[in-house]
C-alpha cells in the first residue's frame, strides 16, 4: 500500500464507480492467485502428495476469510494502538460501515479496501505451504495458520500499511507486499521447517515435479493475477502510478525470467520449464515492494538482479541442510528481500513518493529504512513462527508419521488420489457378452479391440 498518501483535492473526496469497479476487478485478480499458487505447488510435488498441496491452499480461502471478518481488519486497519496493532469497533465482524463510506482519503468504498486486503491476508499463508509439503498433518495446518494470521500477519501489516504503524511513520516503502507478504511467508517457512525438520529421504530419494504443465498453468495464473496485485495497490487510477507499477511488473517478471535461464544455462546447461516459472515468481516477488519507486529500467535491473540471486539461493537447503520443499525460502524470502532493499538504490523520486535511493542521489537514508522494515519482519516472523510450530508440534503434532509419509499424505489425510487410472484399458475395451438365449452361465468378459 502507498504510503501517505493524501488527496490533493479540495474538497472532500467522493465515490468514483470507475474506481470502485477497477478495485473489485483487482480483489477477484488476486483471489485468483491462490488457486494458482494451488496449482503451482501441486505440480512440483510428486503425484502422492498432489491434493493435500492443493488444500493447503484452499482452506486458507476459508479459515482466513472468517478470521479477517470477525476480527483481522480490525486488526491491521483499524485505529492505531501503541505502533503495533489496530483496533476499531466498526470493524469487527465489518458491521460498522456504511455502504457507501469511503476508505478514508479515497474515493472507494472501505468495503472495498476491506475485501482487496482480505485477499492479501489469504495468499500470505498459503505461500508458506510449499515449505512444508509431504509432512503435515491438515488439522495442525489449518489451526497453524489460525494462529499465524492472528498473532503475525495480522500485526505486521499494520506496521507496514495501517496509518501509525511504526514502519509506515518510519516510511519504508511496501508498494504491495515485499516485507508485509514475502518476506513475512518466507521466514515464516524457515522458522516452521526448522522445528518439523526433513522429509523422510531428503537428499537421497528423488522428489521432482510431478506435472510440469500443472507448475506452469499455476504460474501465468499468478502472473495474471499479479497484475491486481501490485497496480491495485494505489486503490486507484487517478495519477497514473498504478500504471506505472502495472508495467513494471511486467517488466520485471520477464527479466527475470531471463536471468533465471541465463543462470540455469550456465550453472547446469539446460533452460527448464522449472527454470521459467520459477524465475517469474522470482521477479513477481522482487517487484512488489519497488515497482511503484522505480522507473521501467530499474525494474529491468530488479528483475535481472532476482532471477540470478534466486535461482542461486535455491540450493542453498543443500549446503546448509533446511528442508524447504517447493522454495518458498529461497524464492519468496530471498526475493523480497532482494526488492525491498534495491528499493533503497533505484527509487527515482518520480513516482510513488519522493524518496530517492542511492542511485538517484538519495544517499543511504532510505537504504536504511528498507534495511530496518526487512530485517524487523523478517526476524519477528522467523521467531513466531517456529514458536508456533513447536508449540502444536509438542500438543497435537505437526507431522504425519513415517510410514504415512511413504505411502502417501493424501490417502491418509484426505482419502483420496489426484489420479486414477483403475478405469484406463491401455488400448483395449472390456465389453460384457450376455449368455445365449435359454442359456443359464453367468456372462464373461473378453477383452476386444477398440
Amino acid at each position: 500500500m502507498p504510503p501517505g498518501i493524501t488527496t490533493l483535492a479540495a474538497d472532500a473526496p467522493t465515490l468514483s464507480a470507475a474506481n470502485t469497479g477497477f478495485m473489485l476487478i483487482c480483489s477477484a485478480m488476486v483471489m485468483l492467485m491462490t488457486p494458482g499458487l494451488a496449482f503451482f505447488y501441486g505440480g512440483m510435488v510428486r503425484v502422492k502428495s498432489t491434493l493435500n498441496m492443493l488444500m493447503m491452499s484452499f482452506i486458507s480461502l476459508g479459515i482466513v476469510t472468517i478470521l479477517w471478518v470477525l476480527y483481522g481488519f480490525s486488526l491491521a486497519f483499524g485505529t492505531d494502538v501503541g505502533s503495533v496493532i489496530g483496533w476499531s469497533s466498526d470493524f469487527v465482524g465489518l458491521s460498522g460501515i456504511g455502504v457507501t463510506e469511503l476508505w478514508d482519503g479515497y474515493t472507494i468504498p472501505t468495503y472495498v479496501f476491506a475485501v482487496f486486503q482480505l485477499m492479501f491476508a489469504v495468499l500470505t499463508p498459503a505461500l508458506i505451504s510449499g515449505a512444508l509439503a509431504d509432512r503435515v498433518k491438515f488439522t495442525s495446518w489449518a489451526l497453524f495458520i489460525t494462529l499465524w494470521v492472528t498473532v503475525v500477519y495480522f500485526p505486521v501489516a499494520h506496521w507496514v500499511w495501517g496509518a501509525g504503524g511504526w514502519l509506515f511513520d518510519l516510511g519504508v516503502i511496501d508498494f504491495a507486499g515485499g516485507t508485509a507478504v514475502h518476506i513475512n511467508a518466507g521466514a515464516a517457512a524457515l522458522g516452521v521447517i526448522l522445528v518439523i525438520g526433513k522429509r523422510v529421504g531428503f537428499k537421497k530419494d528423488p522428489m521432482r515435479p510431478h506435472s510440469l504443465p500443472l507448475v506452469m498453468l499455476g504460474a501465468a495464473l499468478l502472473w495474471f493475477g499479479w497484475f491486481g496485485f501490485n497496480a491495485g495497490s494505489w486503490l486507484g487510477n487517478d495519477d497514473g502510478v498504478g500504471a506505472v507499477m502495472f508495467v513494471n511488473t511486467q517488466v520485471a517478471t520477464g527479466a527475470a525470467v531471463l536471468g533465471w535461464l541465463a543462470y540455469e544455462k550456465i550453472r547446469h546447461g539446460s533452460f527448464t520449464t522449472l527454470g521459467a516459472a520459477s524465475g517469474a515468481v522470482a521477479g513477481l516477488v522482487a517487484i512488489t515492494p519497488a515497482g511503484g519507486a522505480v522507473s521501467p529500467l530499474g525494474a529491468i535491473a530488479i528483475g535481472i538482479i532476482a532471477g540470478v540471486l534466486c535461482a542461486m539461493a535455491v540450493g542453498l537447503k543443500y549446503k546448509f541442510g533446511y528442508d524447504d520443499s517447493l522454495d518458498v525460502v529461497g524464492v519468496h524470502l530471498v526475493g523480497g528481500v532482494i526488492g525491498s532493499l534495491l528499493v533503497g538504490f533505484f527509487a527515482t523520486g518520480g513516482v510513488q513518493s519522493d524518496a530517492k535511493g542511492l542511485f538517484y542521489g538519495g544517499g543511504l537514508d532510505q537504504l536504511g529504512k528498507q534495511a530496518v522494515g526487512v530485517f524487523a519482519v523478517l526476524a519477528y516472523s522467523l521467531v513466531v513462527s517456529a514458536i508456533l510450530a513447536l508449540i502444536l508440534d509438542k500438543t497435537i503434532g505437526m507431522r504425519v508419521s513415517e510410514d504415512d509419509e511413504i505411502s502417501g499424505i493424501d490417502q491418509v489425510e484426505h482419502a483420496e488420489t489426484a489420479y486414477d487410472f483403475s478405469g484406463a484399458g491401455g488400448g483395449a475395451a472390456t465389453r460384457t457378452t450376455p449368455p445365449a438365449p435359454g442359456a443359464t452361465a453367468a456372462p464373461t468378459n473378453k477383452k476386444v479391440d477398440a
